[in-house]
């Protein structure tokens, strides 16, 4: 998204995950990545929470790229139209539809 609609050169080759002898996990840092609990709970809420999450981290992205909002504040923007939606238990495809364009509308009506 930092380089949108280009594409940086890879410097650096491939990752082969075939040629690792070993792989480590850790949990993960959920301050830092906000967007995985957001996820998460979209997942969990299930119904048209998911649509909500991926429309607003759409918006919010693109209230970034045109400088209407600030990087860091992009999980606020996406926490705050999770919060503001009633979720719908098995959204029809227009429902989705609908809902994505009420996200949309409601991120533009927040920020000017």
């Amino acid at each position: 998204a930092l380089f949108y609609p280009d594409r940086l050169p890879l410097q650096e080759k491939r990752l082969d995950l075939f040629s690792l002898k070993e792989m480590t996990f850790e949990e993960p840092d959920t301050e830092t990545f906000r967007g995985l609990p957001l996820a998460i709970s979209a997942i969990c809420e299930g119904g048209s929470m998911p649509t909500v999450m991926n429309a607003a981290n759409e918006m919010a992205n693109r209230m970034f790229l045109e400088g209407r909002i600030h990087f860091l504040t992009i999980y606020d923007w996406i926490e705050k139209a999770m919060q503001h939606h009633q979720t719908i238990a098995n959204p029809s495809l227009s429902q989705i539809l609908e809902i994505e364009q009420e996200t949309d509308a409601f991120l533009k009506e927040l920020v000017p």
